[in-house]
């Protein structure tokens, strides 16, 4: 939460502390808060035990647990992310980091939180606007038009497109005027690479992050999941497999599409390819870390295990194997008990950050999921079709244990993804089977909660919903017309590159790539 300047009304006291990360880099200081006056402010001094009030006495947040947690802050500020950027990343399936939360990792998991998030926040989904079912940014500047500044480190080197599928409906973003930009991609995400050196010092190695995008339907597009599974086909075990609906996004394609004319597997192998490839025979260290949100949490699995099945997270020059790590929130089930078997054979490393609130990572798999104990009985014995697995580590979290979060029924709060990472945020892990006091670490603001929704109390005068593009991106010309500008062009997939990548990743018969299924 970003520090306040002015006094805040509230109803009640709430508990909060700070890390010495938090507060203008400066050493957490006493937080003092009032009940009778409903204020709170922040006192800037090492110590404090008064306030001038005539009528209240201030509550001094300086219990043990804040004590505890400064002094972990402290040891693990000693200990620098690019030396354990591995234990980050899952090498050791997060034991020890999620209780208590290791401040490395939560920062970490917040920051690709956030690529997904900018997913959201750049993809225009304004059925008026020509340009609906597109980025509204060039690559170049997406990061810095939303405001991004702890990515500046990374730089956006493919963008990614999927065509409509009829078993997704609801996904798909078409304009109601006459096509200007497409009538049958979709923008989906990007895939980037840190290449400032000071970024790459400070991780520890040279990350590449495929960010997918989830839908702006809100919880719609979940009753389009018909729990069918199909043979996910990248390897040779015909009995993985994978939803239907999310196999059908990550594989068609569109010929007559310039921008789906190579399916959005296609665009991710050829560009992981030729990444990994290039800084691999530069010798550096090299991680992939694959995040999405809901249906694009689904995409980033599916992704991560297409890349591992495939082998190329493996470096031939020096014979050393990439770590895949997905950090995945609010996905749903994905595929079989047998794909949950084959990621972890891969070693595909996946952290499931989730809400206990949310319904879409209960689907699909209501019936048979790998909380059924005869799970792989009926799976392999009867060939059960409707047979679901989640993969990997998961970090529930819930948001009725946030004191700046509301009692609602709406759905799509609970699956909001700014909440989730506030929540990220302020979660301790627990003590003696009870959750620790919800606690903020970061300078997270708690505004980008109400981004998209309507979930902070109303203590906080912070609008729902209040994020829009000034006038929905009208600009008033010259002569006092107000018009929509023409975006910069974007140029699609160069074929030659794309294809020229794929051949090396799947062969070749009779010159072309091997069809992908």
């Amino acid at each position: 939460m970003a520090a306040p300047s002015s006094l805040i009304a509230l109803k009640k006291p709430i508990f909060l502390s700070f890390s010495p990360h938090n507060i203008f880099n400066t050493k957490p200081k006493t937080l003092i808060l009032t009940t009778q006056l409903k204020t709170c402010s922040l006192v800037y001094s090492s110590s404090c035990t008064s306030i001038n009030s005539s009528t209240t006495q201030p509550l001094v947040l300086n219990n043990k647990q804040e004590e505890k947690e400064e002094a972990e802050a402290e040891v693990e500020e000693e200990v620098s992310l690019g030396s354990i950027w591995r234990e980050v990343q899952g090498c050791n399936n997060w034991e020890g980091l999620l209780d208590p939360m290791n401040n490395h990792l939560r920062s970490e998991i917040i920051r690709y939180g956030e690529f997904a998030q900018a997913c959201y926040d750049s993809f225009d989904f304004d059925p008026h606007s020509k340009y609906c079912g597109s980025c509204k940014y060039h690559p170049s500047d997406l990061f810095s038009n939303l405001g991004l500044n702890l990515h500046k480190g990374y730089t956006i080197t493919r963008y990614l497109y999927a065509t409509s599928n009829i078993n997704l409906p609801n996904f798909f973003q078409r304009s109601k005027l006459s096509s200007i930009w497409s009538q049958h991609a979709n923008w989906m995400g990007y895939i980037a690479v840190a290449t400032d050196e000071e970024e790459v010092a400070r991780l520890g190695r040279r990350d590449i992050v495929i960010a997918w995008r989830g839908t702006v339907t809100y919880l719609e597009w979940i009753y389009d999941l018909k729990d069918i599974l199909c043979s996910a086909n990248f390897g040779d075990d015909p009995s993985v497999k994978i939803e239907l609906g999310f196999h059908d996004l990550y594989t068609k394609k569109e010929d007559s599409c310039k921008f789906s004319s190579f399916s959005a597997r296609e665009q991710v192998l050829s560009e992981v390819k030729r990444l990994v490839e290039y800084y691999g025979q530069a010798g550096h260290e090299i991680s992939i870390t694959v995040t999405g949100h809901s249906l694009g949490a689904a995409l980033a699995l599916v992704s991560a295990y297409d890349i591992a099945e495939l082998n190329l997270n493996h470096i031939p020059e020096n014979n050393t194997k990439v770590p895949v790590t997905v950090f995945s929130f609010s996905g749903p089930r994905v595929g079989n008990l047998r794909f949950k078997e084959r990621c972890e054979e891969l070693d595909v490393k996946v952290l499931r950050v989730i809400n206990v609130h949310d319904k879409v990572p209960s689907v699909p798999g209501i019936f048979a999921n790998e909380k059924f104990q005869f799970q792989k009985y009926i799976e392999e014995a009867t060939s059960f079709p409707w047979s679901y697995a989640h993969v990997g580590t998961e970090l529930a979290l819930d948001h009725k244990k946030s004191p700046f979060l509301k009692p609602t029924k709406d759905l799509g709060c609970a699956h909001n993804l700014e909440a989730l990472l506030h929540l990220v945020d302020g979660y301790h892990g627990e003590e003696e089977g009870e959750e620790k006091k919800f606690c903020l670490v970061t300078k997270r603001d708690i505004a980008l909660v109400n981004k998209s929704c309507d979930f902070l109390k109303s203590d906080y005068h912070v609008p729902p919903c209040w994020r829009q593009d000034e006038n929905k991106g009208m600009v008033k010309t010259g002569d006092g017309r107000w018009v929509l500008p023409d975006r910069p062009r974007l140029e699609p997939h160069r074929p030659e590159d794309i294809t020229h990548h794929l051949q090396k990743v799947l062969g070749t018969s009779n010159g072309e790539p091997k069809l992908l299924h």
